[in-house]
């Protein structure tokens, strides 16, 4: 039985199935998992996560209980779960990304959406199982006393349902998304809100990324389940429990990214990045084709940048790299859609013989990104709105004399936006206006910001961020 248990959607390895029946295995993708891989890796930590594809339950079906360390793989102390595919499907795709992110990154064209009716209660149904598998493996593997840390907005159910099988335990929640404003929160139906929040408050302590969002979250639990909150103690007292709040604002591991970023194969796309784009300065960015990315308006900007400054024809590049994601929603297809025929129209605009104004690839590549990153002058990061956004973190680390252009609406804002050039990221000509500011700074300015901007994204790694919230929740 283990002391300290983590749980979450993705797991951190992924099983291919090839035609003959064959296992591959691979490393998980997605930052939560990249962050927490290097924290568990060295500790005694049992990892529960869901199995995602054929691969993964093909892999789950020939281990003793789900567990694949003792079907013989490296992964560490690791449980998947096989949940049926449609149950999932529901859980993941309707509800937590196409409702509770919606809601907590402000997403819905409210004229339209949403439409909450019978299909969607059948898709909370699914959540509601989802949620139970998890709780139900956590308190078996439990040992007397261990501590439970459930990540994120997929398991908002899972504290109070484990609490109920495993009272003796304790546990924590943490939240890696922004928290919606009760006035915001409360389009969703009053009783899936109320079990939402009583879901979190089923943990002794409940985490945030910034203090903006754990307000949020607070302001939520005494509008809608008339919680007692004291927002100076920072506690929420519901049904006689109270969870304690924290903010933990994670950063990067510097060393381990440096260490990275000086691979050959990053090398290599660094020679051949300054091959295509010449003594270009570059503008870079790094996202998911998400929604909330905001790539869209960044293009825009962009686009304005270079009509209201004719003298940076020939001079300035924009790597604009938008990796796909969630393309089984066709939100997102036609996001993905739009960004490419933005990005279109912008080099029949001003691209020439000898320049290309803007070099777009949606082909996920790490060693690529980290490349970009070393060459930066210039980091865009303009989401709508975000838990913390650590491509702002990680791109200070790689360039020292990168100027950020960051969104105000982005958690990492709280932490950084003292030094970098903050943005409304609905305003297009405002986010032109400090693209032009970025590349005109003077070198002795992006030198003394981003020393300050590296200081504050390492200031509290994965591996710290982890114990900070372990400590926390002994505190608690």
């Amino acid at each position: 039985m283990n002391a300290v248990l983590v749980a979450s959607n993705r797991g951190p390895v992924s099983f291919t199935l090839s035609e003959d029946g064959g296992l591959t295995m691979r490393r998980g993708g997605g930052g939560l998992v990249s962050g927490l891989s290097g924290v568990t890796k060295d500790m005694d930590v049992l990892w529960v996560c869901a199995a995602l594809s054929d691969g993964d339950r093909s892999a789950v079906r020939l281990a003793p209980g789900g567990r694949l360390d003792h079907a013989g793989y490296d992964t560490g102390a690791l449980r998947m779960l096989d949940i049926p595919p449609s149950t999932f499907h529901r859980a993941y795709n309707a509800i937590a990304n196409s409702t509770l992110w919606f809601v907590n990154h402000l997403l819905y064209d409210t004229p339209n959406s949403p439409q909450f009716g019978r299909r969607f209660r059948r898709e909370w149904e699914s959540f509601q199982s989802y949620n139970a598998a998890f709780a139900l493996a956590l308190a078996e593997e439990a040992g007397p006393g261990a501590r439970a840390m459930i990540q994120d907005y997929h398991l908002t159910l899972a504290p109070a349902m484990l609490r109920g099988e495993r009272p003796d335990i304790r546990i924590a929640h943490f939240s890696h998304t922004p928290w919606a404003p009760p006035e915001y929160f409360s389009l969703l139906p009053d009783e899936v809100a109320v079990e939402v929040l009583a879901g979190i408050l089923g943990a002794d302590h409940a985490g945030f990324l910034t203090e903006r969002w754990a307000t949020a979250f607070m302001d939520c639990c005494e509008a809608m389940l008339g919680a007692e909150v004291d927002r100076p103690g920072h506690t929420v007292t519901y049904e006689d429990r109270t969870t304690r709040i924290g903010v933990h604002g994670l950063g990067v591991d510097g060393d381990t990214l440096w260490a990275r970023a000086l691979e050959p194969d990053v090398e290599s796309h660094m020679a051949a990045l300054r091959h295509q784009v010449g003594d270009c300065r570059l503008i870079v960015r790094i996202d998911r084709t998400e929604l909330s990315k905001n790539i869209v308006r960044g293009l825009l900007a962009y686009r304005e940048f270079l009509a209201a400054h004719p003298e940076w024809h020939g001079r300035v590049v924009h790597l604009a790299f938008a990796y796909p994601s969630r393309h089984d929603l066709p939100e997102y297809r036609e996001y993905t859609a739009a960004v490419q025929r933005c990005a279109k129209e912008i080099e029949d605009e001003f691209g020439t013989e000898d320049w290309d104004p803007l070099i777009l690839n949606v082909n996920d590549d790490y060693p690529r990104s980290l490349a970009a990153y070393r060459l930066a002058d210039v980091l865009l990061v303009n989401p709508i709105r975000d838990g913390m956004n650590l491509v702002a973190k990680e791109g200070p680390v790689l360039s020292p004399r990168c100027a950020l252009v960051l969104s105000r609406e982005a958690g990492a804002a709280a932490e950084l936006g003292g030094d970098a050039l903050l943005v409304n990221p609905y305003d297009v000509g405002g986010t032109a206006e400090a693209l032009y500011d970025a590349l005109v700074m003077p070198e002795h300015e992006r030198l003394a910001r981003g020393g300050r901007l590296r200081a504050a994204s390492t200031a509290l790694p994965p591996s710290a961020w982890f114990t900070d919230q372990l400590t926390a929740l002994e505190l608690t």
